[in-house]
């Protein structure tokens, strides 16, 4: 059924089309063949996947990566790179979710000792180190990579400032939620009745700010969050408050998409309130919002492709706003007609411009070029 259902829809003129096969080695920083399986069952988004589930109905072939989790970054690059460098199956292009891990892999290529192409994800904006060994070795760097995919235009235009890589290197993908595992989610709840705010996610959430509004109002919120992540110690932020029976927290463990999906099609709001990174914090939260026709209250993080404010999803607050954070608060609270309508509109965004189909089809479209593409033409300077 998942299969028929996807040969639908964006990819139809590729499918009508002889299109000529492309294998890739498609690495990801998690479990990838289990998720692909999963998501055939609708228990995983395939958003997660970057594209993988789709790819091939646009002749594209996918030799998964075995991933393994390792404390050290240096074992996960030995490992990764004796993975790739060993692969038996025959492939064209390395295409990554992300350079950790690859990061010797993309040295090699840019020695010319590595003969494959790498297209990766560039989650955050170029940078230009203050350091003059660290910045050769940085530009040396991105000469071994010949595509990049990114979130935002702003991350382009910051990265293009730095000068390590020229603008037909870089490309906006507008990435959005699998609307298709998230309209299967809601037909098996059939007696849901959307009451609250909800908080999910795990990386640079400034649970601080959050739960001193939460604190200052009589609103539900139930916080999902994992007790620590990186540096951040939530669960030491969190014990130091005196948290009222309205505010719940469930602390979480591994990556189950699927189980926080169902809490948050319960709920009437979503809140992501993070700390001021550069890149696009919270965005897998926000999407998962659009596919569910939730509204928002978030960070306004100048990273992100999409305007909350403009498109009517949601409302945004400053960084370290506990005052901006009660208003918004109060005014989804009161107004539940204004915020059905931003959760509507929120829908009608991702089923336009931000969702699966679309950036598979994008991704899909840039592996084949690149592919055409002859050894001379794929190095940059």
């Amino acid at each position: 059924i998942r299969d028929v259902e996807r040969s639908r829809g964006l990819g139809d003129v590729y499918k009508r089309q002889p299109v000529k096969p492309l294998t890739i080695y498609f690495y990801h920083t998690r479990l990838t063949r289990e998720s692909y399986e999963e998501w055939k069952d609708y228990k995983f988004p395939g958003h997660i996947l970057y594209g993988l589930p789709l790819l091939e109905k646009y002749g594209i072939r996918s030799v998964m990566h075995k991933y393994k989790a390792f404390p050290s970054r240096l074992k996960l690059m030995l490992y990764a790179t004796k993975e790739i460098l060993c692969c038996k199956e025959p492939y064209e292009v390395l295409y990554g979710t992300s350079f950790r891990g690859l990061e010797l892999i993309i040295l090699l290529r840019a020695l010319g000792l590595y003969r494959k192409p790498i297209v990766i994800w560039h989650h955050t904006a170029l940078k230009t180190s203050s350091r003059k060994i660290r910045e050769r070795i940085s530009r040396f760097f991105y000469k071994g990579i010949d595509h990049m995919f990114l979130f935002s235009k702003k991350l382009i235009k910051d990265s293009l400032a730095t000068g390590k890589a020229p603008e037909e290197k870089l490309q906006l993908i507008h990435w959005g939620p699998d609307l298709a595992f998230y309209d299967h989610l809601l037909q098996t709840m059939p007696d849901r009745k959307p009451e609250g705010f909800i908080s999910t996610g795990k990386e640079n959430r400034d649970v601080d700010t959050m739960l001193q509004a939460f604190c200052a109002t009589d609103q539900q919120l139930d916080l999902y969050i994992a007790p620590t992540n990186g540096s951040v110690n939530y669960q030491q932020i969190i014990e130091s408050f005196c948290l009222p029976d309205s505010v719940r927290v469930h602390y979480t463990d591994g990556v189950i998409p699927y189980l926080l999906a169902q809490k948050v099609a319960r709920k009437s709001c979503v809140v992501i309130c993070c700390m001021d990174f550069p890149y696009t914090v919270g965005l897998t939260t926000l999407v998962e919002a659009f596919a569910l026709g939730i509204p928002v209250i978030c960070s306004r993080n100048p990273n992100f492709e999409m305007d909350i404010d403009k498109e009517e999803i949601g409302i945004t607050v400053a960084y370290d706003d506990v005052e901006g954070w009660i208003n918004a608060i109060h005014r989804i609270a009161d107004h539940p007609e204004e915020a059905q309508k931003m959760g509507a509109n929120a829908r009608k965004l991702a089923e336009k411009r931000f969702n699966l189909e679309i950036f598979s089809r994008e991704i899909a479209e840039s592996l084949l070029e690149i592919s055409k593409m002859s050894p001379k033409k794929r190095t940059f300077a």
